[in-house]
């Protein structure tokens, strides 16, 4: 068995000068990143479906704020699906399966993390649309515009990864990465551009629309309760309209919440350097904020949204299998 100097095993041992070290984690460690992960990927893979299959299966809630949730769904089964077992593989062992997939996990992990972020700052749009300006949404904020939304959200994510991952990777102030590990470094000022275009100019976004959304959530809650909505905001909707728009605002104002408190660390390790990311506990714990978002973004849905809950029962019952199911009054 070939060993370093330090007698460190090697990933490929016939590539004695450029390969990496075996990872030799404790196997506390060890069993730990595989349990939290594996329980989060699972959760996270089956909630987030059966978000998918009631939004695109039931009729009725073809809604444009469903279809911003469904969005959002599809980025969130992706990251169980494809970055948590990557994410398993990368800390727990070497990197045995090349080049070209390690480009394309890479890639695809750009694509995810990105399109979660353009799909809050829709959420966060939409909301500011449907309390601000009541009697404009239906107009403004249709179905097909918000489906036209999504698919530039997506295409515009595809463009973006590709540009970091072919146009952008360097390796400063260091070589190569060595056979056996899977990583993607970028310059520094390609590394500020995409912490600016990815989180701050987003997050800014979202705080500024959600600030004004529940100034005015709390301004229509004030005038509902004084009796004068009509006269003070001068809307021609109903209290029930209104009720039912701000629920929806606060419901959605919970998932941004929980997305800024769990992207915050995921991101700041970009402004820390490398000696937070080269620390262990934080290439750790911190992906697991970001992991632990997907996942609890379906139970948000579960706690604030009957529709939701129905839905469940009627896909796990398997009554979706029936003629007409997808009719089925859900609201």
């Amino acid at each position: 068995m070939t060993k370093t100097q330090d007698g460190a095993e090697l990933c490929f041992p016939q590539l004695f000068n450029t390969s990496c070290k075996k990872l030799m984690p404790p196997w506390f460690e060890v069993m730990l990143i595989h349990i939290l992960l594996s329980s989060i990927l699972l959760v996270t893979v089956a909630l987030n479906l059966l978000v998918i299959i009631s939004v695109s299966h039931f009729r009725q809630l073809h809604t444009p704020t469903n279809i911003l949730l469904l969005s959002l769904a599809v980025s969130d089964f992706l990251v169980g699906f494809v970055l948590m077992p990557g994410e398993i593989l990368k800390k727990t062992s070497c990197w045995f399966l090349g080049d070209f997939v390690c480009f394309l996990y890479n890639y695809l992990s750009i694509i995810i993390t990105v399109s979660s972020v353009g799909d809050m700052v829709l959420i966060s749009v939409d909301r500011y649309v449907a309390i601000c300006y009541p009697l404009h949404y239906n107009t403004r904020i249709t179905l097909n515009r918000v489906k036209f939304c999504v698919c530039l959200c997506w295409l515009c994510c595809v463009s973006y990864s590709l540009l970091i991952t072919k146009v952008f990777p360097t390796y400063p102030d260091r070589n190569a990465p060595c056979y056996g590990e899977c990583v993607l470094v970028v310059g520094y000022i390609a590394g500020i551009v995409d912490l600016v275009l990815t989180f701050i100019i987003p997050v800014t976004v979202i705080v500024a629309l959600y600030l004004r959304v529940f100034g005015v959530a709390v301004s229509q809650a004030r005038a509902m309760r004084s009796h004068i909505t009509a006269v003070t905001l001068q809307l021609s909707v109903t209290p029930k309209a209104k009720k039912s728009e701000l629920k929806a605002a606060r419901t959605l104002g919970v998932l941004v919440v929980v997305f800024l408190m769990c992207f915050c660390p995921y991101y700041s390790v970009s402004l820390a350097g490398d000696s937070l990311v080269n620390a262990s506990y934080a290439s750790f714990i911190v992906p697991m904020f970001y992991f632990l978002n997907s996942c609890l973004n379906p139970v948000i849905y579960a706690l604030f949204y009957p529709w939701f809950r129905k839905a469940v029962k009627l896909i796990v019952t398997l009554q979706i299998l029936q003629p007409g199911s997808c009719e089925t009054n859900m609201l």
